[in-house]
Protein backbone atom coordinates (compact mmCIF):
# COMPACT_ATOMS: atom_id res chain seq x y z
CA UNK A 1 0.00 0.00 0.00
CA UNK A 2 2.83 2.16 -0.37
CA UNK A 3 4.76 3.31 -3.24
CA UNK A 4 8.45 4.40 -2.47
CA UNK A 5 9.71 8.10 -3.73
CA UNK A 6 12.68 8.69 -5.08
CA UNK A 7 14.01 9.08 -1.48
CA UNK A 8 14.03 6.17 0.85
CA UNK A 9 14.19 6.22 4.98
CA UNK A 10 12.69 2.69 5.60
CA UNK A 11 14.89 -0.33 5.31
CA UNK A 12 16.32 -2.22 2.11
CA UNK A 13 16.35 -5.37 -0.10
CA UNK A 14 19.39 -6.41 2.51
CA UNK A 15 16.09 -6.73 5.08
CA UNK A 16 14.91 -9.88 3.14
CA UNK A 17 17.33 -12.13 4.40
CA UNK A 18 16.70 -11.46 8.00
CA UNK A 19 12.90 -11.47 7.56
CA UNK A 20 12.83 -14.53 5.90
CA UNK A 21 14.74 -16.10 8.71
CA UNK A 22 12.44 -14.50 11.47
CA UNK A 23 9.48 -15.75 9.73
CA UNK A 24 11.05 -19.10 9.83
CA UNK A 25 11.13 -19.05 13.62
CA UNK A 26 7.65 -17.42 13.75
CA UNK A 27 6.52 -20.76 11.76
CA UNK A 28 8.24 -23.17 14.41
CA UNK A 29 7.43 -21.25 17.21
CA UNK A 30 5.05 -22.73 20.48
CA UNK A 31 5.41 -20.70 22.89
CA UNK A 32 1.99 -19.91 23.64
CA UNK A 33 -1.22 -21.62 23.85
CA UNK A 34 -2.25 -20.35 20.61
CA UNK A 35 0.21 -22.43 18.73
CA UNK A 36 -2.21 -25.63 19.11
CA UNK A 37 -4.79 -23.87 17.60
CA UNK A 38 -3.97 -22.73 14.61
CA UNK A 39 -4.09 -23.46 11.17
CA UNK A 40 -0.69 -21.30 10.17
CA UNK A 41 1.46 -18.39 11.52
CA UNK A 42 0.45 -15.22 10.03
CA UNK A 43 3.90 -13.39 10.15
CA UNK A 44 3.28 -10.78 7.57
CA UNK A 45 3.13 -9.40 4.10
CA UNK A 46 4.36 -6.90 1.89
CA UNK A 47 7.60 -4.92 0.30
CA UNK A 48 10.55 -5.51 3.03
CA UNK A 49 11.75 -1.96 2.26
CA UNK A 50 7.96 -0.28 2.30
CA UNK A 51 7.73 3.11 3.79
CA UNK A 52 4.16 2.77 5.49
CA UNK A 53 4.01 -0.20 7.68
CA UNK A 54 -0.12 -1.55 8.84
CA UNK A 55 -0.06 -3.23 11.93
CA UNK A 56 -3.47 -5.24 13.80
CA UNK A 57 -3.93 -6.77 16.52
CA UNK A 58 -4.66 -10.95 15.67
CA UNK A 59 -5.13 -12.83 12.66
CA UNK A 60 -9.11 -13.47 12.28
CA UNK A 61 -10.63 -16.76 10.68
CA UNK A 62 -9.98 -15.24 7.09
CA UNK A 63 -6.45 -14.87 7.93
CA UNK A 64 -6.24 -18.34 9.78
CA UNK A 65 -7.26 -19.95 6.73
CA UNK A 66 -5.84 -17.45 4.34
CA UNK A 67 -1.45 -17.23 6.25
CA UNK A 68 -2.42 -13.57 5.30
CA UNK A 69 -2.53 -10.56 7.54
CA UNK A 70 -6.08 -8.55 6.71
CA UNK A 71 -7.92 -10.56 4.20
CA UNK A 72 -11.68 -10.95 4.08
CA UNK A 73 -14.18 -8.03 4.60
CA UNK A 74 -11.83 -5.77 6.95
CA UNK A 75 -8.84 -6.69 4.79
CA UNK A 76 -11.08 -5.50 1.08
CA UNK A 77 -12.14 -2.09 2.98
CA UNK A 78 -8.61 -1.46 4.06
CA UNK A 79 -7.18 -2.10 0.44
CA UNK A 80 -9.92 0.30 -0.47
CA UNK A 81 -9.47 3.45 2.16
CA UNK A 82 -5.86 2.77 1.60
CA UNK A 83 -6.06 3.35 -2.20
CA UNK A 84 -8.30 5.90 -1.96
CA UNK A 85 -6.94 8.26 0.81
CA UNK A 86 -3.05 7.38 -0.42
CA UNK A 87 -3.42 6.41 -3.82
CA UNK A 88 -1.35 2.97 -3.36
CA UNK A 89 -1.51 -0.47 -3.51
CA UNK A 90 -1.34 -3.55 -0.78
CA UNK A 91 1.82 -4.68 -2.17
CA UNK A 92 3.70 -1.80 -1.78
CA UNK A 93 3.27 -1.85 2.37
CA UNK A 94 4.27 -4.40 4.76
CA UNK A 95 1.33 -5.73 7.02
CA UNK A 96 1.45 -7.70 9.80
CA UNK A 97 -0.38 -8.02 13.82
CA UNK A 98 1.10 -8.08 17.19
CA UNK A 99 -0.08 -11.83 17.79
CA UNK A 100 0.48 -14.03 14.58
CA UNK A 101 -1.68 -17.22 15.49
CA UNK A 102 -5.84 -16.82 15.68
CA UNK A 103 -6.74 -16.72 19.35
CA UNK A 104 -9.70 -19.04 19.59
CA UNK A 105 -13.30 -17.79 18.54
CA UNK A 106 -11.48 -14.81 17.07
CA UNK A 107 -11.48 -13.50 20.73
CA UNK A 108 -8.98 -10.66 22.26
CA UNK A 109 -5.46 -11.82 22.29
CA UNK A 110 -4.51 -12.16 26.48
CA UNK A 111 -1.47 -10.18 27.75
CA UNK A 112 1.09 -13.56 27.90
CA UNK A 113 -0.01 -13.89 24.39
CA UNK A 114 1.13 -10.19 23.33
CA UNK A 115 4.01 -10.64 25.59
CA UNK A 116 5.40 -13.88 24.12
CA UNK A 117 4.74 -12.74 20.27
CA UNK A 118 5.42 -9.02 20.78
CA UNK A 119 10.04 -9.48 19.89
CA UNK A 120 8.30 -11.05 16.43
CA UNK A 121 6.92 -7.65 15.43
CA UNK A 122 9.70 -5.42 17.05
CA UNK A 123 12.11 -7.35 14.41
CA UNK A 124 9.55 -6.84 12.08
CA UNK A 125 9.22 -3.10 12.36
CA UNK A 126 13.13 -2.90 12.91
CA UNK A 127 14.18 -4.41 9.63
CA UNK A 128 11.33 -2.92 7.48
CA UNK A 129 12.19 0.83 9.23
CA UNK A 130 8.95 2.48 7.55
CA UNK A 131 9.17 6.04 7.95
CA UNK A 132 5.34 5.90 9.23
CA UNK A 133 3.84 3.22 11.17
CA UNK A 134 0.02 2.91 11.16
CA UNK A 135 -1.85 0.83 13.91
CA UNK A 136 -5.43 -0.53 13.38
CA UNK A 137 -7.46 -0.67 16.88
CA UNK A 138 -6.28 -0.64 20.29
CA UNK A 139 -4.38 -3.72 20.79
CA UNK A 140 -1.69 -2.82 18.34
CA UNK A 141 -1.84 0.86 19.27
CA UNK A 142 -1.26 0.43 23.34
CA UNK A 143 0.87 -2.05 22.88
CA UNK A 144 3.45 0.13 20.36
CA UNK A 145 2.90 3.16 22.02
CA UNK A 146 2.53 1.43 25.45
CA UNK A 147 -0.04 3.82 26.56
CA UNK A 148 -3.09 2.84 28.40
CA UNK A 149 -5.78 4.27 26.38
CA UNK A 150 -8.09 3.38 23.78
CA UNK A 151 -7.73 3.92 20.25
CA UNK A 152 -10.30 6.64 20.27
CA UNK A 153 -8.24 8.59 22.54
CA UNK A 154 -4.94 8.68 20.64
CA UNK A 155 -6.61 8.66 17.33
CA UNK A 156 -6.04 11.98 15.35
CA UNK A 157 -2.07 13.10 15.75
CA UNK A 158 1.18 11.66 15.13
CA UNK A 159 3.39 10.13 17.33
CA UNK A 160 7.25 10.13 17.39
CA UNK A 161 8.22 6.14 16.88
CA UNK A 162 11.97 5.13 15.95
CA UNK A 163 12.90 6.95 13.06
CA UNK A 164 9.40 7.62 12.12
CA UNK A 165 6.16 8.51 13.05
CA UNK A 166 2.93 6.25 13.82
CA UNK A 167 -0.61 7.37 13.18
CA UNK A 168 -3.44 5.39 15.25
CA UNK A 169 -6.43 4.80 13.50
CA UNK A 170 -10.00 2.31 13.87
CA UNK A 171 -9.37 -1.63 12.84
CA UNK A 172 -11.21 -2.06 9.60
CA UNK A 173 -13.68 -4.86 11.36
CA UNK A 174 -14.72 -2.00 13.45
CA UNK A 175 -15.64 0.57 10.81
CA UNK A 176 -17.28 -2.41 9.22
CA UNK A 177 -19.69 -2.23 12.08
CA UNK A 178 -19.49 1.33 13.17
CA UNK A 179 -20.55 3.05 9.29
CA UNK A 180 -20.17 6.02 7.60
CA UNK A 181 -18.92 7.99 10.92
CA UNK A 182 -15.90 5.21 11.87
CA UNK A 183 -14.94 5.33 8.31
CA UNK A 184 -14.78 8.60 7.79
CA UNK A 185 -12.67 8.58 10.79
CA UNK A 186 -10.59 6.22 9.17
CA UNK A 187 -9.98 7.95 6.08
CA UNK A 188 -9.00 11.44 7.91
CA UNK A 189 -6.36 9.47 9.93
CA UNK A 190 -5.09 8.14 6.58
CA UNK A 191 -4.73 11.57 5.08
CA UNK A 192 -2.84 11.80 8.19
CA UNK A 193 -0.57 9.16 7.57
CA UNK A 194 -0.37 10.50 4.18
CA UNK A 195 1.06 13.77 4.91
CA UNK A 196 3.87 12.52 7.32
CA UNK A 197 4.79 10.37 4.70
CA UNK A 198 5.52 13.03 2.35
CA UNK A 199 6.89 15.04 5.15
CA UNK A 200 9.79 12.27 5.61
CA UNK A 201 10.24 12.17 2.31
CA UNK A 202 11.17 15.33 2.26
CA UNK A 203 13.36 15.30 4.68
CA UNK A 204 15.01 12.07 3.49
CA UNK A 205 15.35 14.29 -0.06
CA UNK A 206 16.81 17.33 1.89
CA UNK A 207 19.46 15.27 3.75
CA UNK A 208 20.71 13.72 0.88
CA UNK A 209 24.17 14.45 -0.78
CA UNK A 210 24.73 16.81 -3.50
CA UNK A 211 26.87 15.83 -6.16
CA UNK A 212 29.02 18.91 -6.13
CA UNK A 213 30.49 18.74 -9.67
CA UNK A 214 26.85 19.56 -10.50
CA UNK A 215 25.57 21.37 -8.03
CA UNK A 216 22.62 18.68 -7.19
CA UNK A 217 21.34 15.60 -5.92
CA UNK A 218 22.79 12.33 -7.70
Amino acid sequence: MCRRGPARRGGSIRSVPALLELERAARSCVACPLASGRTTVVFGVGDPAADVMFVGEAPGHDEDLAGEPFVGRSGRLLDRLVAEELGLEREQCYIANVVKCRPPGNRDPLPLEVATCRHYLDDQVRLVAPAVVVTLGNFATRALLDRTEGVTALRGRTYPYGSGVLVPTFHPAYALRGGGVVTAQMRADLVRAKHALAEARASAGSSAPRDASRGRRP
